[in-house]
């Protein structure tokens, strides 16, 4: 059972996973990459049982680790520091901002494969990389609840991916195992399952962070069930991952 989550990276989806920790009784610690002192409005607001690092000393705290640093910078995390740690990767491939990486342009490989050849000593598991970061926060339920949501992971390594489902749903979610790591793709940027599916409408993209954030907190968040989970990813095409960060998402 996981007692503490370490996260290496602590913008926006690590900021509402550590919110989520907390609230479930777990302790947290946080890093990035500008050091453990930058942390600390996010630590104050998250209480005592939140503290900050160095992403090394994050790897070696947490029972799960979680990586959620821009993909572009995926060979900086720390492989001995996560030697032996289930590691639950929430990076997702956007050119534009990571630059054009090897392999992925041409789909030969998934972005969570890439994570797994710098970490060969670690379990990778793909998580929480589909759902934008307000909508992960205010989706969250009680285990039973009839609009609990549901979240695709996709893993090598099936002992890893109970861990980081018993994790989840600790959080608020259900989880659907839709593979392996070669498998990640139908959950990337791009495909049915992303983002799209857990927006209570258009969110007002362009407008000032009060008036996004409020429309996020007071629009009910929809259901999105296992099934409908299951279904998403088998309608995934290969050619259409990929593609856009969330904030640029049109209404096509």
């Amino acid at each position: 059972m996981t007692k503490t989550l370490g996260l290496i990276g602590s913008g926006m989806i690590g900021g509402m996973l550590a919110r989520l920790a907390v609230a479930a009784g777990l302790d947290v610690v946080l890093s990035n990459s500008r050091g453990p002192q930058t942390l600390a409005d996010l630590v104050g607001e998250l209480g005592p049982q939140a503290r900050a690092a160095t992403p090394a000393e994050a790897a070696r705290a947490g029972d799960l680790v979680v990586a959620t640093i821009p993909l572009g910078a995926y060979d900086r995390l720390p492989a001995d520091a996560l030697a032996g740690r289930t590691v639950i990767d929430t990076m997702n491939y956007y050119p534009e901002r990571d630059g054009a990486i090897a392999g992925l342009d041409t789909r030969e490989a998934t972005s969570s494969a890439l994570v797994q050849r710098h970490l060969v000593d670690s379990r990778v598991v793909k998580a929480c990389n589909n759902i934008f970061f307000f909508s992960l926060l205010t989706a969250a339920r009680p285990a039973g609840s009839p609009d609990r949501s549901a979240l695709p992971i996709a893993g090598d390594d099936p002992a890893a991916k109970a861990e980081v489902a018993e994790l989840l749903d600790a959080l608020g979610y259900d989880t659907v195992d839709i593979g392996t790591l070669a498998d990640s793709w139908r959950s990337e940027p791009g495909t049915p399952v992303y983002v799209r599916p857990y927006f209570p409408g258009r969110p007002p993209f362009g407008a000032s962070q009060e008036v996004f954030q409020r429309w996020f907190r007071e629009s009910p968040a929809p259901a999105v069930s296992a099934a409908r989970v299951k279904e998403l990813t088998a309608l995934a095409l290969r050619d259409h991952a990929g593609e856009r960060l969330p904030g640029t998402l049109t209404s096509d």
